[in-house]
């Protein structure tokens, strides 16, 4: 009898074992901690490179990542047990998807970053609450039923998308700086390492850890890739993402060869089985979240009332802020009208440094527009730096975005505007978009360009007259002859030329 109990026993014993051979994800080990930072850095990079590198733009880019991260987690679910290159191939896509989405709701949609935070940790926390409530446990060493694969895969969508939400949030919106972010994100992984050693829950200590992965792999990968101008390495979206993803692939050949993260040990199933009681996991769950919700709003409030504080009354509007903008992108059309994409991948650097830089001071004195300029400047990125730019999808996407900057741009007439200095942006920018085109002998494009301007140029005569008539009938007497020079039946280069520099001069001159 004894001897029947011993072996019931025993088996009882070998029960947890068996079914942790059984889950589909690996132990958690270095190796995992590893993998995982280097998968949420590609997920940076190789969306941006697919976007920008390849030009394929923001929607196509997440279509193309979801239908290949949709096919992996099929065969992942088909799995009878945990394989080292399917698990981590839907980890690298779920990660780029992740990402993607919420950089749709963002750039795509204009949805702002601290709802797209709120709204993820929400329904983050309610996987996690009907997660437990079904399943009674959280570990991901229970994944042995799909019931819990599919709360364990959605878990982890939401963890992406959140930590991309909170990353983007503070590193770029709050100008905290990717590597500030990295090191305040390492700073935090190091506490709950430490907070896991002095009894906090495993399974608490684990989630936040890889939640706090992602603006961490992120802010490596932004390190790694930017130029040297925005402060990173400048080793670009490609070089990046193939330095990690072979050193993806070295280790998930090392895991399948090794199977360290295969050989389940007693030890860990039995402290599953037995890892304390609920009410002080809940206690300390409860904590936990007190401290971040603190933190976090504490951290919001303050970086906001730093830009405020750097954002002065005159500043109610971006107009007369884009300046520097604007310049760029028309030396970048410049560039492109010669076809010089060397020179205009290396404006674009610049441009997208400059407007990162400024985004946290920008975006807080109007964050709508800025959210429309900024998918303008991503449009240009991308196709700026195609590895075969083209030059009229180039073009395009350039005339589109100063459009858009040189109206936001504008300075408001108010009742103080005694002289015609930052309202003559949009007439400067027509005449030096007119004058690339008599230099290019592109006169049906110049003359196009020469309706617009005489539209927008007498629109705005009765308010620009009132500010200063002489010099108005100054300007007025330039563009008329720059009319008639490029409407000309046979319209002369040369004249075309003078014209257009002098009415320039005349205009660029005042507008200081």
């Amino acid at each position: 009898m004894s001897k029947k109990l011993s072996v019931a026993e025993e088996t009882m014993q070998e029960e947890p074992v068996i079914k942790q051979l059984l889950s589909k994800v690996p132990q958690v080990t270095i190796f995992f901690w590893i993998i995982k930072v280097l998968c949420t850095t590609v997920g940076e990079t190789f969306a941006d490179f697919i976007n920008f590198n390849l030009g394929i733009g923001l929607t196509l880019t997440t279509i193309i990542m979801g239908i290949a991260f949709f096919i992996v987690l099929f065969f992942q679910f088909r799995a009878t047990k945990y394989v080292p290159g399917i698990y981590w191939t839907t980890v690298v896509l779920i990660s780029v998807f992740g990402t993607l989405v919420t950089d749709n709701l963002t750039d795509g949609i204009g949805v702002p970053l601290e709802l797209s935070t709120a709204v993820f940790s929400v329904l983050l926390g309610l996987t996690f609450l009907f997660w437990y409530l079904s399943e009674k446990t959280l570990s991901i060493h229970s994944i042995f039923t799909k019931k819990r694969e599919v709360f364990y895969w959605l878990t982890i969508l939401f963890t992406f998308a959140l930590g991309t939400a909170v990353g983007d949030l503070y590193s770029e919106q709050l100008g905290l700086g990717y590597l500030n972010t990295g090191i305040t994100v390492i700073m935090i992984i190091a506490c709950i390492f430490l907070a896991w050693k002095l009894k906090l829950d495993g399974v608490l200590a684990f989630w936040i850890a890889y939640i706090l992965t992602r603006p961490l792999g992120a802010s490596i990968g932004d390190f790694l890739s930017q130029p040297k101008v925005n402060g990173g390495l400048g080793l670009g979206t490609t070089v990046t993402s193939v330095i990690f993803l072979i050193a993806i692939l070295a280790i998930i050949v090392f895991l399948a060869v090794s199977k360290i993260d295969i050989n389940a040990k007693r030890e860990t199933a039995h402290t599953e089985q037995t890892n304390g009681n609920k009410k002080n996991v809940l206690t300390q769950t409860i904590v936990a979240l007190c401290v971040f919700l603190v933190v976090g709003i504490g951290g919001y409030v303050w970086r906001s009332d730093n830009i405020a504080s750097q954002t002065t009354s005159s500043q109610a509007t971006l107009g007369g802020q884009l300046t520097s903008f604007i310049k760029i992108e028309n030396d970048m059309l410049t560039d492109v009208n010669s076809n010089n994409f060397s020179s205009a991948k290396t404006s674009a650097d610049d441009l997208e440094h400059q407007w990162d830089t400024s985004e946290a001071k920008l975006r807080k004195i109007d964050g709508t527009t800025w959210t429309k300029i900024d998918g303008t400047i991503d449009i240009v990125l991308a196709a700026a730096r195609s590895s075969n730019p083209d030059a009229s999808k180039s073009k395009v996407a350039l005339n589109h975005s100063l459009g858009v900057l040189n109206t936001a741009n504008k300075v408001t007439n108010t009742a103080s505007s005694t002289t015609l200095v930052g309202q003559l942006n949009d007439f400067s920018t027509i005449e030096n978009n007119m004058l690339k085109d008599v230099n290019s002998n592109q006169f049906a494009l110049a003359k196009k360009s020469a309706d617009d301007l005489e539209h927008q140029w007498d629109t705005s005569e009765p308010r620009l007259r009132k500010i200063d008539g002489t010099t108005w009938t100054k300007i007025d007497g330039t563009i008329d002859v720059v009319l008639a020079a490029v409407r000309s039946s046979s319209p002369d280069v040369s004249k075309s030329k003078s014209a257009l520099t002098h009415s320039l001069n005349m205009i660029n001159g005042v507008n200081k």
